[in-house]
């Protein structure tokens, strides 16, 4: 509410048509979204999904197995911190050039953000689980499925979650620059159209759409947390 009263007042106080008030924003946003922003939303709430979806199912079964695992950490660890620190911006032009500019670009940029976070994690959350509980167990007659089930996987959900709801993020950060290139749907595309047709109502409308995607996203992470880590 303090942001929406402080961008009221820089409007009245500046009176330019680059900063709009608010209240004509939402007005448009009311109007224009059922027509216009609303196929870009679903567009990129889709390529969001999708990268997020392939980044749990592969980041989380690697992170658990070289948490678990020593010797596979040893040898998986060394690319994933040669590959981690680079900014995956920097890559977009190879996955272009290797995946064309269509929808499997966008989703494979945002798997790269978020599934070395999911990796590591994962990875590090198994890594502190004390060695006695696992010996406590074994005396119980658990297999190793049942450790994995019984102790590995929940004590390391918290971890992955966490890494998941940072990298949402960034990964909207990057899903509107790869927006600009090669499509004409979503919310990247849309706000960056708007701008070069000066059309700042528009503009701000998408980018208030955009932001509250990205917060219901986060929603999303903390109530599937909260289902799923009742312990805490």
């Amino acid at each position: 509410m303090s942001v929406l009263l402080i961008w009221f007042v820089i409007s009245i106080v500046l009176d330019l048509p680059i900063i709009p008030s608010p209240l004509k924003v939402f007005k448009t946003l009311l109007i224009i979204f059922p027509s216009k922003i609303s196929i870009h939303c679903l567009y990129s709430l889709w390529r969001i999904l999708a990268g997020l979806a392939l980044s749990i199912v592969a980041g989380i079964p690697i992170g658990l197995a070289m948490g678990y695992f020593d010797g596979l950490d040893k040898i998986i660890s060394p690319f994933i911190y040669f590959i981690y620190p680079v900014p995956k911006i920097a890559l977009m032009p190879i996955i272009m050039l290797l995946f064309g500019l269509g929808e499997m670009s966008k989703i494979i940029m945002i798997t790269l953000i978020v599934i070395f976070q999911i990796i590591v994690a994962a990875r590090d959350a198994v890594k502190d689980i004390p060695k006695e509980t696992y010996y406590s167990y074994h005396s119980l007659g658990a297999s190793r499925k049942d450790i994995f089930k019984d102790i590995v996987i929940p004590a390391s959900l918290s971890g992955i979650l966490t890494s998941t709801r940072v990298g949402l993020g960034t990964a909207i950060s990057v899903l509107f620059f790869t927006e600009t290139f090669g499509t004409e749907y979503g919310m990247g595309y849309f706000i960056m159209d708007s701008w070069m047709r000066i059309n700042y109502l528009e503009m701000y409308s998408g980018i208030i759409v955009l932001s509250v995607m990205g917060f219901l996203l986060f929603l999303a992470v903390d109530k599937l947390e909260e289902k799923l880590c009742s312990w805490r």
